[in-house]
């Protein structure tokens, strides 16, 4: 076993230098690298490694939602007004929708199980967005406009949005039921997900105050609540559903609301500790890529992928009506609102492990939105930011 970490993170971060050195995303590299080492092709990943791969994502899935709770400032969303609202949810909204359309045509699979394939998908990557929309307002493109915080507020929520939409949808696959009850445990699964974050939250927050931890130990700590929600919305499921994902990232939203001191030096650590786990996130998303199920799906695997981001983009247009953006600035928010990798990385493979129908398909189209998508949003944004935006100092 030990042989095969070695190999996961040596392979790793090899190849994912060699796709950087390109200007492509480095987590390309790694499912490559996945790829390489996993079952289909050279095989030598530990299978004691393999069978817990689904709980390493999981613990991946915790550490994006956190990151993302404890650096989501709500008084970004309040200033940005209605826009940043919308791109919250209605482009990931319209996405789904056409893939909704789209997959049953092109493949086998119901309408329900095409609606989890769309959640899977609709994400955006902040592993792409992220860093370059802080190189973008450092550099003060776009920023007289608020466009790089517009983009980073927007897909910050937008993750949690779809994947809040993904365990509802497959709770519905696997309950095999459709009913107006089923639609209420939707805004109730939410509500009492922010409900338990924020008490979660409150407790922590007072905990830490009257405490003289290292941020060390209130990162395990912050962990360690984690995984607890998790085994609650587990426990409750069959009386009332909780969604513990967007739990986890109330606690963070609240911890940073109340004290953005500590949040942004538990945010540090959490980026110290997604070093490591995006590697084992991409590289174990790799092993599960069988390219025969690639080479069976085909032209019409890429075809979906196109179509919805035609949707995404269609729906980002719509968000933008009324704001005083440019032609060429909404052309470049349309542009940069594409890239997938992160989400679908921790969730693509959910629906097989559930034993849902088409979980094979669905693990292959995400994996192949990443391979499609990332690279071409990362470079969009990286040819055209000079161009689209203006280049100005931020007067908010």
């Amino acid at each position: 076993m030990l042989i095969s970490i070695a190999l996961i993170f040596l392979v790793g971060l090899f190849l994912g230098a060699v796709f950087e050195r390109f200007r492509l995303p480095k987590f390309i590299g790694m499912i490559l690298a996945g790829v390489v080492l996993g079952p289909y092709a050279l095989n030598l990943i530990d299978n004691s490694i393999l069978s817990n791969s689904a709980d390493i994502r999981q613990i991946a899935l915790v550490i994006i939602l956190t990151r993302a709770g404890l650096s989501l400032n709500i008084n970004d969303l309040k200033k940005l007004g209605r826009p940043a609202v919308l791109m919250c949810f209605v482009p990931a909204c319209f996405e789904i929708a056409g893939i909704a359309i789209l997959a049953p045509i092109f493949t086998k699979v119901t309408l329900v199980q095409a609606l989890i394939m769309g959640c899977v998908i609709a994400a955006v990557s902040p592993a792409v967005i992220i860093p370059r929309m802080i190189k973008l307002s450092s550099q003060g493109y776009g920023v007289q406009k608020s466009i790089p915080q517009l983009i980073l507020a927007g897909a910050s929520v937008d993750d949690v949005f779809v994947i809040v939409l993904f365990t509802s949808f497959t709770s519905l696959e696997l309950s095999g039921e459709f009913s107006v009850l089923s639609l209420v445990k939707v805004p109730v699964s939410i509500i009492l997900g922010i409900g338990l974050g924020i008490v979660v939250g409150y407790l922590l927050n007072i905990f830490f105050k009257k405490t003289a931890l290292r941020n060390t130990i209130k990162v395990i700590i912050l962990l360690s609540f984690s995984f607890v929600m998790l085994e609650i919305e587990e426990i409750l499921k069959n009386i009332v559903p909780v969604s513990a994902l967007i739990g986890i990232m109330v606690v963070g939203l609240f911890i940073y609301q109340k004290n953005n001191n500590l949040s942004k030096q538990l945010s540090e650590k959490y980026n110290k500790m997604w070093v490591v786990g995006e590697i084992m996130l991409f590289v174990l998303v790799g092993t599960l890529l069988d390219i025969r199920y690639l080479v069976h799906g085909g032209i019409g695997l890429v075809v979906i992928i196109l179509g919805a981001l035609v949707f995404r983009v269609l729906g980002v247009f719509i968000c933008l009506l009324k704001t005083n953006l440019s032609m060429k600035e909404r052309a470049f928010c349309m542009g940069a609102y594409t890239p997938k990798a992160t989400v679908q990385a921790a969730i693509g493979a959910v629906p097989l492990s559930m034993g849902i129908t088409g979980g094979d398909i669905i693990l292959t189209i995400s994996i192949l939105s990443i391979i499609i998508t990332a690279p071409m949003g990362a470079i969009f944004i990286d040819k055209t930011y000079k161009k689209l935006l203006q280049k100005g100092i931020d007067k908010g």
